[in-house]
């Protein structure tokens, strides 16, 4: 007997391995994604512009990613001591305006080559509520705490969405002919929108996603359903953060365990496996530093990173080995002085 309704998932017709890179733009929930296939040393470049919940803001980001268009003064705006962005989070701005320009400018240039290479992009829509700039027009990604007066605030609409995307999505494979698009919707729900507001909301995400899927297909692209986990196979309080809005550590983990099922490769599975034992040695604090096994420890494991580098060049252990080399040169100094 089954205790919760599973949310079967099809096959994608394309794998993510640890010779590929990905590129993550969305909500926060892509972020706590993104993080997790970092720490598992995959090839990630994650929300460029930062947390950005809105599609049009999304395209719009890549769009400029497309250009590698270069953020002059004009496009910023001072208030409360901090230049800012309307396209960027507030991670970018800086009390110097040349500093926030250079921290923007940097990312986009990076990101634009990156994703010029990328082999997957996993776009994370979050709401379809926007906040567009009254004397402008433009649709924002962040209002950084700018008086609500100055914005209107109005729901996409499915078409609205899907133009913005068809046109998008030619121009990316144009731009990068063998990137494979992976859509989602975020599990957090927008409670400040209202419950029925953010119903909505979420709806309209999905059809937009479901009538592109239909007008392009899936070989290029496809859905991963963390909305649809989260609802059905996790609709208990427990996975949820304290706000009961976010998700839980657990909740994370449990949506992440089903990306990693359809969407990675088997080899990269296993691989991993070896990645995380690195990690959790990193981790590990002994009993006794002083001992004999824990210099068998650090030497076994600064073991395992030479042979999975030797196998594997292009996972990079550069930290994880530092800290055990700084661990076992600690180890010797104290042996030393213990046996003067």
């Amino acid at each position: 007997m089954s205790f919760f309704t599973e949310i079967k998932i099809p096959e994608f017709p394309w794998k993510m391995d640890y010779s590929k890179s990905m590129m993550f733009m969305g909500s926060c929930f892509s972020e706590n994604i993104g993080l997790k296939l970092q720490d598992l040393k995959f090839n990630v470049d994650m929300n460029p512009f930062g947390i950005i919940y809105n599609p049009v803001s999304i395209a719009n980001s890549l769009k400029i990613l497309l250009e590698k268009r270069i953020f002059t003064e004009v496009d910023l705006f001072q208030d409360h001591g901090l230049w800012n962005s309307f396209s960027h989070h507030s991670r970018f701005s800086d009390t110097d305006r040349e500093a926030a320009l250079e921290k923007m400018n940097t990312r986009i240039e990076l990101s634009s080559d990156f994703l010029q290479k990328a082999d997957f992009l996993i776009i994370t829509f979050g709401t379809s509520w926007v906040y567009e700039l009254k004397k402008s027009g433009q649709v924002v990604s962040n209002c950084h705490k700018v008086l609500s007066s100055e914005f209107k605030r109005f729901r996409l609409g499915v078409y609205e969405i899907t133009e913005a995307y068809h046109e998008l999505l030619e121009q990316l494979w144009i731009f990068n002919p063998n990137l494979k698009v992976v859509f989602t919707v975020s599990p957090i729900r927008h409670w400040k929108d209202g419950a029925v507001e953010n119903q909505v909301s979420k709806a309209t995400l999905l059809l937009a996603i479901d009538r592109l899927l239909n007008g392009f297909g899936n070989s290029n692209c496809g859905y991963f359903p963390s909305y649809e986990i989260m609802m059905d196979e996790l609709r208990d309080y427990r996975f949820y953060a304290e706000d009961m809005v976010h998700l839980s550590p657990v909740a994370i983990d449990h949506i992440f365990d089903h990306f990693g099922k359809v969407l990675m490769s088997s080899d990269s599975l296993k691989l991993a496996k070896e990645v995380i034992k690195i990690r959790k040695a990193v981790l590990h604090r002994p009993a006794n530093s002083a001992s004999i096994e824990f210099e068998r420890f650090l030497l076994y494991n600064l073991e395992e990173i030479n042979k999975l580098t030797i196998n594997f060049p292009y996972l990079n252990f550069e930290n994880e080995k530092k800290y055990l080399e700084q661990e076992l040169i600690g180890f010797q100094r104290s042996s030393k002085n213990y046996e003067a």
